[in-house]
């Protein structure tokens, strides 16, 4: 009987200890997934491409932590600029947050919904008006800089003459009057074909009273062009800001038709703005793309692009130095 006992028990023992070896594998597989899940894995800054019915458009998320625990944000969406985002919630790798539409139509929130995967983050965007979009996610780039620039040689990226080196956007309403180039109305953007990284660009402008244009460096960061007032106070979204991001220190602007001037040094994301010879935007950063970009890929080499979707305008000249 007692053999009989002893082996029963070792049996007992060895079936516990198999359980508990299941146990510890079932913890320890609960405790990788919380690692995975963990709500640190979604802070930072986040390239985004929407599906709009299959065609890509570009979108941006930065998450942060507040606090100890809740999580805020700031949000481009395909259009309009960066939108404050008062609370991220997530749960077990998955995210969720809202915000208030914009220059959109319609007039319900914004619904976004996401989580975290292999390749970054995904989910779904539902529009002020109801419409309900796929988009995938990508960690944005830190494009630091160590090294000082070494500038190559300028380039015209306008020849005075023609559309030459540019290419619209649409149906184009650009055309070269006295060697100005010239958009009299709303209508297409125009993109140059050439393709930069950091740069130095120096253009010359001149608007019409209550118009608005602005300048697309790499096609994704948008320094405004606008008619606004000597005394307004600086905003980003007003003339010489890096539109929704960065404002400028002061309002430098000549008023409409005038002749004025940026010359703009971009080395990485730190950029710096000088508006008609005053510093206005002295080496900061420019967290993400702005609205109205050309893509998301903020890795890549991109064009310049000039907005000319929102009233006249017009340039004599557009010279850009690129690095080495």
């Amino acid at each position: 009987m007692r053999k009989k006992f002893f082996v029963f028990g070792m049996s007992c023992l060895i079936m516990l200890g198999s359980v508990g070896t299941a146990l510890a594998t079932d913890n320890d597989l609960t405790i990788s997934t919380q690692k995975v899940a963990d709500s640190k894995d979604l802070i930072g800054r986040w390239d985004i491409t929407v599906d709009e019915d299959g065609k890509p458009a570009p979108s941006w998320l930065e998450v942060k932590l507040s606090g100890t625990h809740t999580l805020v944000g700031s949000f481009v969406s395909t259009t309009g600029s960066a939108r404050p985002v008062a609370k991220v919630n997530f749960d077990n790798g998955k995210f969720s947050f809202t915000i208030p539409p914009q220059w959109e139509r319609g007039n319900q929130d914004f619904v976004i919904e996401g989580e975290l995967v292999a390749s970054g983050i995904q989910g779904t965007i539902v529009t002020s008006e109801g419409k309900k979009y796929n988009w995938k996610g990508v960690r944005a780039p830190y494009l630091v800089r160590t090294t000082t620039p070494a500038w190559g040689k300028p380039i015209d990226l306008f020849n005075g003459k023609d559309l030459n080196g540019w290419k619209a956007l649409g149906e184009n309403q650009w055309e070269v009057k006295n060697g100005i180039l010239t958009s009299a109305r709303s209508g297409a953007n125009l993109v140059s074909d050439q393709k930069f990284t950091d740069f130095k660009l120096h253009v010359e402008f001149r608007y019409q009273k209550g118009s608005n244009s602005g300048v697309y460096l790499r096609g994704r960061h948008e320094v405004q062009i606008e008619d606004s007032p000597k005394d307004a106070h600086p905003s980003s979204v007003l003339f010489s800001g890096i539109y929704g991001f960065l404002a400028p220190s002061e309002i430098a602007a000549l008023g409409p038709d005038q002749w004025q001037t940026f010359d703009i040094t971009l080395t990485g994301r730190m950029v710096t703005v000088v508006a008609n010879g005053k510093t206005v935007i002295n080496n900061q950063e420019i967290p993400g793309i702005t609205g109205g970009a050309i893509d998301s890929n903020e890795g890549e080499p991109g064009p310049i692009y000039i907005q000319g979707d929102h009233g006249p305008i017009e340039f004599k000249k557009i010279i850009i130095t690129p690095i080495k």
